[in-house]
Parts: structure tokens; C-alpha cells; sequence
């Protein structure tokens, strides 16, 4: 079962990246926009020399992911490579064709595609690489929604595409697309809302030591069943929705039959380690 969701993830990242590449090839590179972060340094450098933009996004990507190995852990990391190695690869397939020749559509229409894989890798515990490893590692010790956090870093990008290619409407139809990337990634992958987990569970010990490895706290309750009257331990924990995959699959591989009621939380105060 746990191959099977772990294949699963793979095959997830794997369609994120099909979307990526093809936003980039059929929507923003036959225009030359920018789809921000290290993607869009990747263009931009390919724009100004010879060298191929796939393989570009890939050496750029590489630092990224060994900080982020040490930062966000093994499993969101090789979840990472494997989109940036996808993505690299599925760059060579797709052909570089104009889909749209109206360059605000398809900004817009890009910015989707890639916003969507980038939220779908997200969702699996894994990211599209460039700046979503770095979004997600400055989410960890502040509480943005990472879809803004993106945003930000790339305008650094656009900055760059408007000083050397002197094009303010190629420029600002990137910001289109970055924006766009960032709002579908926020709908699809939301790291900044706070959920509260009930588990009531027989398996307390076991699912104990699987959830104190993810450094939340958890609170113990003694509970009974009003119809039934059979006692069972109660366990609560707030956390991330981006967390939150990977803590039902804890429950799911340490106690299948638990009952789980899932809230969202509006506020949080005290001690909450943002991750």
C-alpha cells in the first residue's frame, strides 16, 4: 500500500511536469515571457545565448535542491527531482509552438498550466523545483501563503527581463503570468491554513510514534463511546494543510480503522513551529 502511494506521488509530479513543459513550450517561450523564478532565469539566459533552456532550468535547479535536501527533508526533495528532471526532459518532447498568438492570453493560459503543476507537485509533498524550494523553505519561519512568497521572488526576475530586453509589454505580460501562477498555486496547495486532526484510535502507541516525528505536539484525551461505552484514547494536533497529506498517510499505514474528523482552524496562539 505504501509502494502503491508513493507511485502514485510519482505519477502525480510527473503530470505537474507534463503541464509545466507545456506551458512553457506552447505558451510563454514562443513569446518570449518569463515564467519567473529560476524557469524564468533559465529563458532568460536562453534568450540572450545559445544555451538550451531545458538544460539551463536543470543546472540552476541543482543548489536549490541541496539546500532544500538539507532544509525540507528527503522525501519533498526526491519528490523535487524528480519534477525538475521530468520537466527538463518533457521540455526536449514538447515542441516550442505557438499556440495563442495574442500574448496577454497566453500569459494567462501559461501562468495556469504552470501554476497547476507546481500546485499538483506541492500537493503529492514535493515541489516543481527553483524558487517553490525556496518559497517553501521561507514559509517554514514565516507564515505566508506561498503562492505571494513566489510572487515576490519573481518580480526580482521581471526586473531583470525588462532592464536587458528594454520590452516593458514583454515585461509586464510575465507579470501576468507570474501573478496567475501563483493564485492557481495558492487554490491548488494552501501551506498557510492550519488544520486541527482528531484521531480516535486503538493503535495510540504506534500512531504516537509516527506523528511525534513530524515535531508537532499532540494532546491525549481518555474517551468514551456514548452508544458502545468502549474506551479509546483520543489523539489532537494542529497543523498545515501541506503537511497534512502525509499525516494521513501516518494514519492510514498505522491504524486504518481510526475515526480522523478533519477542521480547519482559523487562528492559532502559543507555540506553533511554521515548517
Amino acid at each position: 500500500m505504501v509502494k502503491l502511494r508513493l507511485f502514485g506521488s510519482f505519477l502525480a509530479v510527473l503530470f505537474g511536469s507534463a503541464m509545466i513543459a507545456s506551458g512553457f513550450n506552447l505558451f510563454l517561450i514562443p513569446h518570449r515571457l518569463l515564467s519567473g523564478g529560476v524557469s524564468g532565469l533559465a529563458m532568460l539566459a536562453g534568450y540572450f545565448t545559445p544555451f538550451n533552456i531545458s538544460l539551463l532550468y536543470l543546472l540552476f535547479n541543482i543548489p536549490l535542491l541541496v539546500a532544500g535536501w538539507f532544509q525540507l527533508g528527503r522525501r519533498f526533495i526526491i519528490l523535487s527531482m524528480v519534477s525538475v528532471g521530468a520537466t527538463t526532459w518533457l521540455m526536449t518532447v514538447v515542441p516550442v509552438f505557438q499556440v495563442s498568438s495574442d500574448m496577454l492570453l497566453a500569459s494567462v493560459f501559461g501562468g495556469v498550466l504552470v501554476g497547476a503543476g507546481a500546485g499538483i507537485s506541492f500537493r503529492v509533498g514535493g515541489s516543481s523545483g527553483g524558487f517553490d524550494i525556496l518559497g517553501s523553505i521561507i514559509t517554514r519561519y514565516r507564515d505566508f501563503p506561498i503562492g505571494s512568497v513566489l510572487v515576490g521572488l519573481n518580480g526580482l526576475v521581471i526586473l531583470a527581463a525588462a532592464y536587458f530586453d528594454d520590452n516593458w509589454n514583454l515585461a509586464l505580460a510575465s507579470m501576468v503570468s507570474i501573478y496567475v501562477t501563483g493564485k492557481v498555486v495558492d487554490l491548488i496547495h494552501v501551506s498557510h491554513i492550519k488544520v486541527t486532526v482528531y484521531i480516535i484510535t486503538n493503535r495510540t502507541d504506534e500512531l504516537l510514534q509516527q506523528l511525534l516525528g513530524l515535531q508537532r505536539g499532540v494532546t491525549k484525551f481518555k474517551t468514551e463511546g456514548a452508544y458502545s461505552h468502549v474506551e479509546r484514547d483520543m489523539l489532537m494536533t494542529v497543523t498545515t494543510r501541506y503537511e497534512l497529506a502525509e499525516l494521513k498517510r501516518i494514519i492510514k499505514t498505522s491504524d486504518p480503522q481510526a475515526f480522523v474528523n478533519i477542521v480547519e482552524t482559523v487562528g492559532v496562539m502559543g507555540s506553533f513551529r511554521k515548517r
